[in-house]
Formats: C-alpha cells, structure tokens, sequence
C-alpha cells in the first residue's frame, strides 16, 4: 500500500480557547495530506480542474483521540482505502509528535464535470489515474484501518 506522511506544524490561529486544535483544522490537513497523495502518485489536481473536471467530497469522516497543541507537530499519514473507478475513498491517521494517533478520518469523493456536476469514470477519464490508484492499494504497510 502507498501511503503519504506530510508534517504540519500546528500554528497558533489553528487552536480554540482551550488551546487545542480546533477540530476544523483537521479536514484541512486531510486535504493537505491527500493533495500530497495525489503528487506522490505523479498527479495534480489542477491538471484534472484545466480538463474541467472537480473532485468533490461526498462524505467525510473523522474521530477525534487525543488533542494535538500549538506548537507540536502533527504527522498525517494520508493512503487509499477504497476505489471502484468512480468513487475514491481517503483515509486518513493523524499522529502526535510523540506518535500517539491522535485523530482518524477518511473521506469519499467522485470526479464530476464541472459545467453540470454529472460525474466522469476516472477509469475511462483518466486512465493513468485509475493504474495508480489501484496500484497504491496493494500491500499493507502498518496503516490502521
């Protein structure tokens, strides 16, 4: 299985009054975990919007375990769970600097055009796309699911 770790720095306007990670905050590192993914892969996502196609989230996920502060560092491991040609589903494990899993989440998306938001087979679209994606499903490689 291939998966992306990204570190991320948690800064001060990223935490609430209790001095913890507002949990919005998390969705964003998701994206950020998953756009490097998708790099790592060979792929941008801005090439797949210049061909107007969009990659909307059509269901997010996330648990919160252990609060992360300002000034620590997150690591999010970012890996394909599921995939069918249509539908990609994210998963997502943030871990504390000291490597305890701090949140977990995972999202689901489909490829649509952006003109009428009907959605494209990434399979017969993008077919490169669709050899990575089930390429980087293979193997574990010690990601929780």
């Amino acid at each position: 299985m291939v998966f992306n770790e990204t570190e991320i720095k948690v800064r001060y306007q990223e935490t609430d009054q209790m001095g913890v990670v507002y949990h919005a905050n998390y969705l964003v590192w998701f994206e950020i975990g998953r756009t490097h993914l998708i790099e790592d892969l060979g792929f941008k996502y801005a090439e797949m919007e210049k061909e107007g196609i969009v990659s909307p989230v059509i269901d997010l996920e996330a648990k919160y375990k252990r609060p992360l502060t300002y000034g620590q560092t997150a690591n999010v491991k970012t890996y394909i769970k599921e995939y069918d040609g249509f539908r990609v589903v994210y998963r997502y494990e943030i871990y504390t600097e000291t490597g305890e899993l701090a949140v977990t989440g995972s999202s689901s998306h489909v490829c649509v055009k952006k003109s009428n938001f009907r959605p494209i087979s990434i399979k017969k679209k993008f077919p490169d796309w669709h050899k990575a994606y089930t390429e980087a499903m293979g193997e574990d490689n010690g990601i929780r699911n």
